[in-house]
């Protein structure tokens, strides 16, 4: 396959009483040829600026191919216009490597308000997909894009609630106009490119799980949109977990920071937050509720979640430094509890550990682990395999799943982290998610050839996955960066997604 393909271009114009604005969506398919990558757009408007736009994972197809999206929204104003006529190239690096798509050297171009445009060589495509459906959803919206040359009599959604042992088959309609109802735009359909518009509802009522996959049918044949061959795959119990190391109170324009965090936890609907170094103020040992940097971030949620903290040590000096677990499902139970020799508050290397049970709906019941343990040469070793036997002893028969996350000291590849795969009990979800062929060198061959293939993963953040599970990754992706939200601390987030098997 190519390594990164335009799949189609949305450009769109809102005229509301609010004001005048413009949208441009792309959607791509990109070959997962490394772990450390950077997809984007470079993109220039009728002013001929030429500018850079960060994509963002969107979900897995398979081992090696992915779905990545960039979107943009211009506003009107008297000081700026928009972007209007876009001509555009998609870019894909890794490590020294370059890949472009860049319309065979002629890049592409999409006019103003034009609604959907395809790849010429794609005769069906199923737009703006997602992979959860939302409590109390119990309709999932298609809009299928199919090319006017195919003369598509009839558009079809075949979906299955019971993995085909029955199916459903739901009529698309041909709308005389596009409209992006999310952003309130309606454009000609077919549009001058030739794309037509076509629109289904899949009425699935309460079930926890969605097959499908998109058939158009005319004089000149059937075609399909399956995924590639592995059809379309909706939840409803998509489960989200951030993890993040708030750098205990050292950063600058803190207060700010805060508000960066619970904005993204917002926008990004996560269910689950494990923090680590939340820090408030020492106060003689005696603590500052209304300092303590977990309660300021759910303090500023839109609804504040369930929250769960402790506190291990004296941190720079100022501050009771700990780790918490904010959660939008109530904590059924949760306890902390030091994973280190030492119990010394004074003493940095002592490390307390916040577990909470919590119960996630159309999941059940799921163990959560915050941690921040210490570098291979502090303790490391100990402090995990005390986790560990804690975590073991927690995960009853009802517990669906154990996570252990959080800041663990650890570069992939490093002693630590071979601890952990030699434990043949946790297994590295972000790798899973993002390389699944290394992974399953690691975690399920035990190829001794795996060391080389994280040389450049610098990562010490980890969502590690007690197995067997009835969870898997879907995708997981690095927040707070330049590219995503800003910077916040001196680590960056992740963001990992989850589905029943």
């Amino acid at each position: 396959m190519e390594k990164i393909k335009l799949l189609c271009v949305e450009n769109l114009i809102s005229r509301r009483a609010a004001g005048v604005q413009q949208k441009l969506s792309l959607l791509m398919l990109v070959e997962n040829c490394a772990f450390e990558k950077d997809v984007s757009v470079t993109w220039a408007g009728e002013n001929g600026i030429w500018q850079h736009l960060p994509a963002h994972h969107q979900s897995n197809i398979d081992d090696l191919k992915e779905y990545w999206v960039a979107q943009q929204v211009f506003d009107l104003s008297t000081e700026n216009s928009l972007p209007g006529n876009i001509q555009f190239a998609l870019s894909y690096r890794v490590g020294d490597d370059e890949y472009w798509d860049n319309n065979n050297g002629n890049n592409y171009s999409v006019q103003a308000d034009c609604g959907v445009r395809t790849a010429r060589d794609i005769p069906i495509l199923n737009v703006r997909f997602e992979n959860g459906l939302t409590d109390g959803q119990t309709a999932v919206p298609i809009t299928v894009a199919i090319n006017q040359c195919l003369e598509a009599k009839k558009v079809s959604i075949h979906w299955t609630q019971d993995n085909w042992q029955t199916t459903h088959n739901t009529p698309c309609r041909y709308q005389r106009n596009y409209w992006d109802g999310e952003f309130s735009s309606f454009a000609r359909n077919p549009n001058h490119y030739g794309t037509e518009i076509w629109n289904g509802t899949m009425k699935t009522g309460e079930t926890p799980h969605v097959q499908y996959r998109i058939t158009s049918e005319s004089a000149k044949g059937i075609f399909w949109d399956d995924n590639f061959g592995m059809n379309y795959s909706i939840h409803r119990g998509l489960l989200r977990v951030l993890i993040l190391n708030l750098h205990c109170y050292q950063e600058d324009n803190q207060n700010h920071k805060f508000s960066q965090i619970a904005r993204a936890i917002n926008k990004l609907n996560v269910d689950v937050v494990c923090l680590q170094e939340v820090a408030e103020h020492w106060n003689n040992g005696m603590g500052d509720w209304e300092s303590n940097a977990a309660r300021i971030i759910n303090s500023r949620l839109k609804s504040p979640y369930h929250l769960a903290t402790d506190w291990s040590h004296l941190g720079f000096d100022r501050y009771r430094e700990g780790v918490a677990i904010l959660s939008r499902y109530p904590i059924a139970r949760h306890e902390g509890r030091y994973v280190s020799e030492s119990h010394d508050r004074y003493n940095i290397h002592a490390r307390k550990v916040v577990m909470a049970q919590i119960k996630i709906p159309y999941l059940g019941l799921i163990n959560f682990f915050s941690s921040h343990l210490s570098w291979w040469d502090d303790g490391f070793a100990l402090q995990f395999d005390t986790l560990r036997q804690w975590a073991s002893a927690e995960h009853s028969h009802n517990v669906r799943a154990t996570m252990l996350c959080g800041d663990f000291n650890i570069k992939a590849g490093s002693k630590g982290y071979q601890h952990v795969v030699n434990s043949k009990e946790y297994e590295d979800q972000f790798l899973a998610a993002n390389s699944p062929q290394i992974f399953r060198m690691l975690f399920d061959v035990g190829d001794s050839r795996w060391h080389g293939h994280l040389k450049n993963d610098h990562r010490i953040d980890y969502v590690f996955l007690r197995r067997p599970s009835e969870l898997r990754v879907t995708s997981s992706q690095e927040i707070f960066t330049d590219k995503d939200y800003g910077r916040v601390s001196d680590h960056c987030g992740y963001l990992m997604c989850f589905e029943p098997k």
